[in-house]
């Protein structure tokens, strides 16, 4: 079998869900700056060189609906001989189209192909614009239709991941995404095309402007965070603070086999050596990771020990931590908390400060982890995620020489 190459793999800022800079962008819009970035950072390759753009997104309807795999081909100005396809596995959209164009250049169905992930969470609202849950089955069975927040609740509870260790998670990783953006660490961000509404003389007026920065960062206190009010039980421990910001953006990936890295002349990040995911407790569904990741670990014929750069979506601190005890890796403060020089875990912040745009995560954290292993120059790296109905999906990466 063929190896899949990750070329270039790029993403636009995470905006804030409804008071960010993306508010009033419509996804499209996202996205086709980031494939446009991603086209511009690749050259030598032309849109017509693509076959095949897969858009993996969660609510995929409205604005981002209309099968918004063709619909961006089309927009972005790609020829009418490159085709889209859209793909939905929650909070693993974007990691799924990366490893199913992987998957088709793996077997020799193309060459030259892009994985995306794509969100608005202030246009598409979360569960949809006209939820309708299966009346008996919900009766049955309501844990897959369970609030995330709640089984992050559950989660905490059942396996004593205390409040303290929760905000103590968060500080970190909004003060490690400060420093990342102080250091001028997000180098896969795409300068992205925004737009606002402002009144001039008495009138309502579209303007256009540039973003290029994650707006959600917000530095914080571990006392600050000790004072924020639980945000889905009276008597809970999951607060605001140590939960994923909701987000608006857009990832990217181009993918070749070893024959077109060859006949373009580029030079790839890194090759994704493995995908897959697991199934858990849907009312429980954070623990996806500590599930897919040793999955993942073992078809690579890896040990945890052997991973040089860790990119765990932090949908919740949660089940962050409870996937990162299984690992044997939470308790090695070392390796996460921001004021170590050898932290492998997340290391310029995750979801709680940079946002979980929930199908765009996948695609986005591949950006940040491909990119990360290049500068740090690291082997291996893994990518994983907890998913709504009880899932977890993870990809091991090997760098390129």
């Amino acid at each position: 079998m063929r190896e899949a190459y990750i070329v270039t793999s790029v993403r636009t800022p995470g905006c804030r869900r409804g008071k960010g800079a993306f508010a009033f962008t419509r996804p499209e819009d996202l996205l086709k700056s980031a494939l446009n970035g991603l086209m511009e950072r690749t050259p030598g390759v032309e849109k017509k060189d693509v076959e095949d753009i897969l858009v993996g997104c969660a609510f995929p309807e409205a604005e981002q609906g209309l099968n918004i795999g063709r619909v961006i081909a089309q927009i972005a100005e790609f020829p009418d001989s490159t085709c889209g396809a859209t793909v939905n596995r929650f909070c693993a959209s974007g990691l799924e189209a990366i490893a199913l164009q992987a998957m088709r250049i793996m077997a020799g169905y193309c060459d030259v192909a892009i994985g995306a992930g794509l969100e608005s969470m202030s246009i598409v609202p979360m569960g949809g614009n006209l939820p309708r849950p299966h009346p008996e089955q919900a009766l049955k069975s309501p844990e897959v239709y369970m609030s995330m927040g709640m089984t992050a609740e559950n989660v905490a509870n059942r396996y004593k991941i205390t409040r303290e260790m929760q905000d103590e998670w968060g500080f970190h990783s909004q003060a490690k995404a400060a420093q990342a953006q102080k250091a001028g660490k997000f180098k896969e961000i795409v300068p992205t095309e925004a737009v606002r509404f402002v009144e001039k003389d008495g009138i309502t007026v579209k303007e256009t402007f540039i973003q290029d920065f994650d707006d959600g960062v917000r530095p914080t206190t571990i006392e600050g965070l000790a004072k924020l009010r639980p945000a889905f039980a009276a008597m809970g421990s999951v607060t605001a603070g140590n939960s994923s910001q909701t987000t608006d953006g857009a990832a990217c990936s181009l993918i070749m086999s070893g024959e077109a890295v060859k006949k373009f002349g580029v030079k790839p990040l890194a090759k994704l050596v493995v995908y897959t995911t697991a199934g858990c407790r849907a009312d429980e569904m954070g623990v996806g990771p500590a599930y897919a990741i040793p999955k993942a670990l073992k078809m690579a014929g890896l040990k945890v020990e052997d991973i040089g750069l860790w990119e765990v979506n932090e949908a919740f601190a949660s089940q962050c931590i409870y996937s990162f005890q299984q690992l044997g890796l939470y308790e090695k403060k070392e390796l996460w908390v921001s004021d170590s020089d050898k932290r492998i875990i997340n290391v310029n912040g995750g979801a709680i400060a940079l946002g979980h745009p929930l199908g765009c995560t996948g695609a986005k954290l591949c950006a940040q982890l491909t990119n990360g292993m290049r500068e740090r120059g690291v082997k291996y790296g893994v990518e994983s995620m907890c998913i709504g109905g009880g899932m977890g999906a993870a990809a091991v990466f090997e760098l390129c020489d």
